[in-house]
């Protein structure tokens, strides 16, 4: 993370008699190589992350009755028009996150992270609640002693947020960034309340929809099945290299990439436009949906199989007719146990 951290703050929530409680931290911390670690540690694990949301700030325009509005947008505005200090910032938003946690009746210790830092002339502030772990420790005069530690491999609450993109482009969807949390569970609601905020462009619905419309490209341009399977890699190459630095997929861009390494008679941007897609011209992607683009897989009956694309037709072989795969060359812990289990070589 090459970034210059200007501001950054911990406040402490504690659980006491079933109750959640909040103790507010006075000041800053001081910008060292600890506080530099730390932030480092929860880019790599929100980027590692692979599943996120994307979202935007809610407006008159949402018609949210004002008793379910949170403060938080209109206090990060104050603190941008140097009205509140980022102290107070801080103090404000840790209320309204701690007011958060008695509506839904969550009793979850941990740490309020807030910090304020500049990466690449954008301005962003990073809002994460970091869990701890209790372990035991041994004392400088080697007692064992009771510790708590931050559980960064734990993080499920935290948002990034483009203040720059925010203040210059109002109706953008994407300037916020979220981990979503795990099918089934609605860990990040309560958490996008407390920011104020609803979810923008849905990342694995535009990734599906890009998948389908490159297949449709690909059929419009006739392309055999070689080139096909060029321009799917081709096409999550780019898009896996977006996602890795946290920046969305633009169309235009994207449209350039594939013309250069796949061409083709018209663009991919022109047929985009020419069939009326509901691709958005820039959306964000989510990775384990790009990987269609380039595996098979599938699992049911007892059984799970994938395989990279590029090896229909060489070492797997699928019978359209008798519906069977025949696969030529077996990976070798699957052959390794195969054999022991009919006893060969063992």
């Amino acid at each position: 993370m090459l970034a210059e951290i200007h501001d950054s703050i911990i406040h402490q929530f504690y659980s006491n008699d079933g109750q959640i409680g909040l103790r507010l931290a006075p000041h800053t911390l001081a910008i060292d190589s600890e506080v530099q670690d730390l932030l480092n540690e929860l880019t790599d694990v929100f980027q590692a992350k692979p599943s996120k949301g994307y979202a935007r700030f809610l407006t008159a325009a949402d018609e949210v009755a004002p008793e379910q509005q949170s403060d938080f947008p209109n206090q990060l505005a104050e603190w941008q028009q140097q009205q509140v200090s980022f102290i107070d910032f801080s103090h404000v938003a840790a209320k309204i996150l701690l007011q958060q946690f008695q509506h839904y009746g969550i009793v979850e210790p941990g740490f309020l992270l807030v910090s304020n830092y500049q990466q690449q002339g954008q301005t962003y502030v990073v809002v994460a609640y970091l869990p701890s772990i209790d372990g035991v420790t041994i004392a400088a005069d080697l007692s064992v002693d009771r510790s708590s530690q931050l559980d960064l491999s734990k993080v499920q609450l935290a948002a990034v947020i483009n203040v720059t993109e925010w203040r210059e482009d109002s109706d953008s969807t994407t300037y916020i960034s979220f981990i979503k949390g795990r099918v089934g569970r609605k860990v990040a609601d309560f958490f996008l309340d407390f920011l104020g905020c609803a979810e923008g462009l849905n990342a694995k619905k535009q990734s599906q929809q890009l998948i389908e419309s490159v297949q449709a490209f690909a059929q419009s341009e006739a392309m055999p099945a070689e080139q096909t399977r060029q321009l799917r890699q081709a096409v999550y190459d780019v898009c896996d290299e977006q996602w890795q630095q946290g920046e969305p997929v633009r169309v235009k861009d994207l449209s350039e990439q594939l013309q250069a390494s796949v061409p083709s008679s018209r663009s991919f941007a022109d047929f985009k436009q020419e069939v009326g897609s509901e691709l958005a011209d820039e959306f964000p992607t989510d990775r384990s949906t790009l990987r269609k683009l380039v595996k098979f897989q599938g699992q049911g009956g007892g059984l799970s199989i994938g395989f990279d694309q590029n090896l229909l037709g060489e070492r797997v072989v699928y019978d359209t007719a008798t519906d069977t795969i025949t696969i030529h060359g077996t990976p070798p812990n699957l052959r390794d146990q195969l054999r022991r289990y009919f006893g060969i070589d063992s």
